[in-house]
């Protein structure tokens, strides 16, 4: 069972001597830069120059260019997206770190996947929200928290988990819970539901659509049940409130003979066996590279893809309903549900 720490296993004092500096301050960067500051900490904010670094001058930090803030800060957190890290890392921090530096981060995926490999004489932590940036921050400001991962990669100090801990408390992530993990299982967890768990619902929900549409269907009305009515949403929710099992029996009878008794015929050989092939590609790396090598070509594949998706006579369905698509969102917003949505990954710098 999975090693939890709550506030009183974190002690602040380890990062009061220190300066933190926050490379990023999009979705995360914000939530945590402002977390921390309200934790007594003191923090500064390493951005290019754009609309975000803007933004931290606006929220009062001291935000300078990266490699400034490499160079004045003990313990970083690389809050920019993963695939310019590498590149960011190497060219504009790794210069300036110190024996005794920490370097954080809120996804596994690099380290794990050795696109960034560290001195062997600086801390390698992990501290990874599983909630959007907006949630981190309007949580912690409820006084409530949110799950979080933690783990050492590298424990050159020998307080690293110390570290991450503390870190975990700034930001709030231990009044609910800190979850002792690892970089190669942040990552696996983190990649499977991108490549295995949100494609099978995109497909199902798009054969949903297309299928009954065939059969007769209002595109229109199968698209407002399929996601439009917020069923899907309260459904989701009913999951963390009720269990994920125990929230059918707010469903009719019809409905929880349907879901239970069909299915294992969503669930094929041939599914099962691509699901083992995600994995394989996983845990081998072959999509890490598969991944560094469309990012090099500038991302063909996956314009064509997004492309593609947006073709779908799905979204026309969409625009036809947007005011009902709007009046669903004004629903949500002014119920905060959009504050407890987990994770994105479009975390800026």
């Amino acid at each position: 069972m999975a090693k939890i720490y709550h506030d009183g296993d974190a002690d602040l004092e380890i990062l009061k001597e220190r300066t933190i500096g926050v490379i990023g301050y999009g979705n995360q960067g914000r939530a945590q830069s402002l977390n921390m500051r309200d934790s007594g900490l003191r923090v500064t904010v390493g951005n290019r120059d754009d609309e975000y670094k803007d933004r931290a001058i606006q929220d009062g930090f001291d935000a300078q260019p990266i490699e400034a803030v490499a160079r004045a800060s003990n313990v970083i957190l690389m809050l920019i997206p993963d695939e310019v890290q590498p590149e960011v890392c190497e060219r504009q921090i790794r210069p300036h770190l110190r024996a005794g530096d920490a370097l954080c981060f809120a996804s596994g995926y690099n380290i794990h996947c050795r696109r960034i490999i560290p001195p062997k004489d600086v801390d390698v932590i992990m501290t990874a929200p599983r909630m959007i940036g907006q949630g981190v921050r309007n949580l912690y400001q409820q006084g409530a928290g949110f799950p979080c991962l933690i783990g050492v990669h590298q424990d050159a100090s020998g307080r690293a988990l110390d570290l991450a801990l503390a870190l975990a408390k700034a930001i709030g992530a231990t009044r609910l819970g800190a979850f002792h993990s690892s970089f190669e299982e942040e990552t696996l967890i983190d990649l499977f539901a991108e490549q295995m768990l949100w494609p099978g619902i995109i497909k199902l929900c798009t054969l949903y659509f297309e299928r009954l549409v065939e059969n007769g269907c209002d595109p229109d009305i199968v698209a407002t049940e399929l996601h439009l009515s917020g069923e899907f949403v309260e459904v989701a929710r009913a999951m963390i409130t009720e269990g994920f099992f125990k929230q059918l029996r707010l469903h009719s009878h019809t409905s929880q003979y349907g879901q239970l008794s069909r299915a294992e015929r969503m669930a094929p050989k041939a599914l099962l066996r691509q699901i083992d092939k995600a994995m394989e590609e996983i845990r081998s790396g072959a999509f890490a590279r598969e991944w560094a090598a469309e990012q090099e070509r500038g991302c063909p594949g996956l314009q064509g893809l997004t492309r593609k998706a947006l073709e779908h006579p799905l979204n026309a369905a969409e625009e036809r309903l947007a005011s009902l698509k709007d009046a669903m969102a004004r629903v949500y917003i002014h119920r905060g549900i959009n504050n407890a949505t987990p994770r994105p990954r479009n975390r800026q710098y």
